[in-house]
């Protein structure tokens, strides 16, 4: 039997756009070459917001401060100094009236001479008014008595000269310790509050250079924001032209502008055979299809052999169902083909 070899090719040419999407399609180009041919229209308003008043207000505000001069580390002083040379009692009770000068650069007579001339002298002169105020007493008593002037009134007036030089020492020894003690809790509490101030100088001044650093940094944005909207500004100008083409482009794709050739091929007699069968239809039905029945040969070419009966057919079905485990579809039809008498 001859089993026909169909295997010639059917090309087709040229595509176009359907009926229906042709006046669409049309339009659509149109109206994007005339979107595209529109010259560039440019915003002409102002690109960013700018500075506020408020803000021009507070740049003003802020760049008018100045950072004081006088910054930096605080130099405590110490509380030494040469003290003064206190008088003796005898001084002190005949009336004598100390000069308390501080030296120049005496740091402990700058802070003792204000309570020596404020607190000591009163007491001293205190001291001499008493004494005066007993020693007339004495007198008084001793000229009732007719004793004035003789060795009981001068043992007593000597008594009342040693009680008032012991006070004088007392006052002056304390007097000079009350001083420098207080001299020096005030020279303390001057030195923290001047510390203190220096502190806060050196915190004034930072805060000031830290308002003018925010202060700047919020205008460098603002005049950041004016040169990315003046370079997005620049750059749509500059790719319009551009721009418009690839659009114009973009309007063309998908659409069959060129002849476009397809190709296609019929299986042969031996592809249909080995597919039918591989669809699980029998060697014998495909035969019959593509031969014409089981009797005789094909005159148009292709595959030649005997005319097969039901029995030699179901064999060559189970030889190439045999062959399928070691070889591809084509290779087993061929082989059993072969091995039933037909010539490939």
């Amino acid at each position: 039997m001859t089993i026909p070899n169909i295997g010639a090719n059917q090309i087709a040419e040229e595509s176009s756009l359907s009926s229906w999407a042709g006046p669409y399609v049309t339009e659509m180009l149109g109206r994007g070459q005339a979107l595209a041919s529109m010259p560039y229209q440019g915003y002409m308003g102002p690109l960013t917001a700018g500075q506020s008043n408020l803000q021009n207000t507070a740049f003003q505000g802020i760049g008018a401060l100045s950072a004081p001069t006088n910054m930096g580390g605080f130099n405590p002083q110490s509380f030494t100094g040469a003290g003064y040379t206190p008088p003796t009692a005898t001084q002190a009770a005949a009336g004598g009236t100390p000069t308390y000068t501080p030296a120049s650069g005496d740091v402990l007579q700058q802070y003792m001479t204000p309570y020596l001339q404020g607190a000591l002298q009163p007491q001293y002169d205190a001291a001499r008014r008493q004494s005066e105020i007993q020693a007339q007493k004495l007198q008084s008593q001793y000229g009732k008595a007719g004793a004035y002037g003789g060795s009981r009134q001068g043992i007593a007036e000597t008594e009342l000269q040693r009680g008032l030089l012991d006070r004088m020492s007392g006052i002056t020894g304390t007097g000079y310790q009350t001083a420098f003690e207080q001299a020096q809790n005030q020279f303390n509490t001057e030195q923290d509050r001047q510390m203190t101030a220096q502190q806060r100088t050196n915190q004034y001044g930072m805060d000031v250079l830290g308002a003018q650093q925010d202060a700047g940094s919020v205008q460098r944005a603002i005049e950041q924001q004016g040169i990315a909207a003046d370079m997005t500004q620049f750059e749509q100008e500059r790719d319009y032209d551009k721009n418009n083409t690839l659009f114009m482009q973009s309007l063309l794709q998908g659409l069959p502008l060129e002849t476009q050739t397809y190709s296609y091929s019929q299986p042969s007699g031996l592809q249909s055979l080995a597919g039918g069968v591989n669809d699980v239809t029998s060697i014998l039905d495909e035969l019959s299809n593509l031969g014409g029945g089981n009797t005789g040969t094909g005159a148009a070419g292709g595959y030649t052999g005997p005319n097969l009966t039901q029995a030699q057919a179901q064999a060559m079905q189970n030889q190439y169902q045999v062959n399928l485990t070691t070889m591809a579809p084509k290779e087993a039809m061929e082989a059993a083909m072969r091995q039933f008498g037909f010539v490939i």
